[in-house]
């Protein structure tokens, strides 16, 4: 949502029982009052986080306007950690002496890290800073899939900041989208060091992981070509569709909505469709469940994403499945079944894959979830599945989910953020868990400063993962991944994808 955000109100209540040390206050004191144009010398650098390649000795983060949101409410800094990944921080002029770690969305395809990326999220998120965090976040040092190494670096900027600004009281990982993926990630391969986190935010995330978290989109590839027959098209070189585009391929996201207008002509009014456009369009969207709005972004992922999973990262190996899979909703179900394009996955293509993005459901953390029911690029749906995955964890009594009648997936209400935030900075702090209901209840006072609205449904559950997305052979069960796997796939060289 784009809604203007209101001026930081004077104390919340939850944190008028909090203490400051006095050492963080002399710290915070020092920084706010030093130098506008030069941050002052940092300590030596964080270095590589446990489990990530070393890197070159990371620069001092330097001073950095904020965003207009921020203009006056904080001191912004950016830099360059020892991976080459661009990063952010702010710290409000009333700090509450916490910080939120923040893993963002995609993943962003390019070989080099963006450093626009994390400054646009500081201004996306900067209700957190208003809210009187500290935050931090990587553009990651490479685009790209590869969600490790996107939890390294996450770690990385974490490192960053408290070598610059010394050891907030607590820290919480924040996730949206793809960025939900990771920071759970990081909360799993990072969250039992002694003080690196205290709790995670997860908001719209993709929690299904990777090797099943994208089956809906394999689907909309084969469906989409079965009844598209132009990606590629006949007289073009042809390739298995698990590829998603072919190495080589020059086309763009231009040309690829073209070839989607052609076929179902999706972006124009009903009226102006031909009978054959509008069939296609119904067949697909009936036998994948996507929704209409965002069928375009998601065959942009099963195009270019896909490219990059296996081509770039994978080696042009196929971690992806559609055999066994029936398809139904179309007008005619045999012939689709008898005539889409079927494959397999390459077992160690579908074991990196799952090595590197699927959860383990091992957490030792309070996690909170804020999902948007009408979500139409990651489906509620994927709450199901991460509630099924620290279920067969054994640690589901560390997670609580909350739902909103909302229905865009890049971002929600400003209120139902800080709402979120303040919930789980109480549950960390006491002990106490929040419900769904409470959380419904507790918004309205974070409403009246922000005023973008609170849509909780306190009642709502959503429908198991395979609900919604056909499920593979086998793939009834959670987690995608135990620990056991994981432990015994660590031991294997080379395996996942190299960051």
């Amino acid at each position: 949502m784009n809604s203007p955000h209101r001026p930081v109100r004077a104390l919340p209540l939850y944190r008028r029982h909090r203490l400051r040390s006095a050492a963080l206050a002399a710290t915070v004191a020092a920084l706010l009052l030093g130098s506008a144009g030069r941050a002052p010398a940092a300590p030596a650098p964080a270095g590589s986080p446990t489990g990530g390649p070393a890197g070159s000795p990371a620069a001092a983060p330097v001073a950095a306007d904020c965003p207009e949101t921020l203009a006056g409410k904080a001191r912004c800094y950016t830099g360059r950690d020892g991976n080459g990944a661009h990063y952010a921080l702010a710290v409000p002029t009333r700090w509450n002496g916490s910080l939120v770690v923040h893993a963002h969305g995609g993943p962003d395809l390019g070989d080099a890290s963006d450093p626009a990326r994390s400054t646009e999220d500081l201004g996306r998120w900067a209700v957190m800073v208003e809210e009187g965090y500290a935050w931090a976040g990587s553009s990651y040092r490479r685009g790209g899939y590869g969600t490790r190494m996107a939890a390294a670096d996450t770690e990385s900027v974490r490192r960053v900041f408290v070598d610059r600004f010394g050891k907030p009281e607590r820290t919480y990982l924040h996730g949206q989208s793809w960025g939900g993926n990771v920071a759970a990630k990081a909360a799993e391969t990072y969250g039992r060091e002694p003080g690196a986190y205290d709790g995670v935010l997860l908001t719209n995330g993709v929690l299904g992981g990777g090797s099943r978290g994208y089956d809906y989109r394999v689907d909309l590839r084969v469906v989409y070509q079965y009844y598209c027959g132009n990606h590629p098209r006949p007289t073009e070189p042809q390739y298995p569709l698990w590829q998603g585009l072919r190495p080589d391929s020059t086309m763009t996201s231009t040309g690829l909505r073209a070839r989607l207008r052609e076929c179902t002509g999706f972006d124009a009014e009903p009226a102006a469709r031909t009978a054959l456009q509008q069939r296609n369009l119904d067949d697909i969207l009936a036998v994948t469940g996507i929704p209409e709005r965002s069928l375009e972004s998601h065959l942009r992922f099963a195009t270019f994403t896909f490219r990059d999973i296996v081509s770039t990262r994978l080696g042009g190996r196929n971690p992806f499945s559609n055999r066994g899979v029936r398809y139904t909703g179309s007008h005619d179900d045999r012939a689709l079944n008898a005539g889409v394009e079927r494959f397999s996955a390459d077992p160690a293509a579908r074991r990196d894959l799952s090595w590197d993005s699927d959860l383990t459901g091992r957490v030792s953390l309070p996690v909170l979830t804020l999902h948007a029911i009408d979500d139409p690029t990651a489906f509620v749906e994927h709450e199901a599945a991460y509630r099924a995955t620290l279920r067969g964890a054994g640690r589901e009594h560390r997670l609580v989910q909350s739902f909103t009648r909302e229905s865009e997936h890049s971002g929600l209400s400003n209120t139902e953020y800080a709402n979120s935030l303040a919930a789980l900075d109480r549950w960390a702090q006491t002990g106490r868990k929040p419900t769904a209901r409470s959380l419904a209840e507790s918004c309205a006072s974070f409403d009246r400063t922000y005023g973008t609205g609170c849509f909780y449904d306190p009642a709502f559950r959503p429908s198991p993962y395979a609900s919604r997305v056909l499920p593979r052979p086998g793939g009834l069960g959670w987690p995608a991944m135990t620990a056991g796997q994981e432990r015994a796939w660590s031991r294997i060289d080379g395996v996942g994808i190299a960051p």
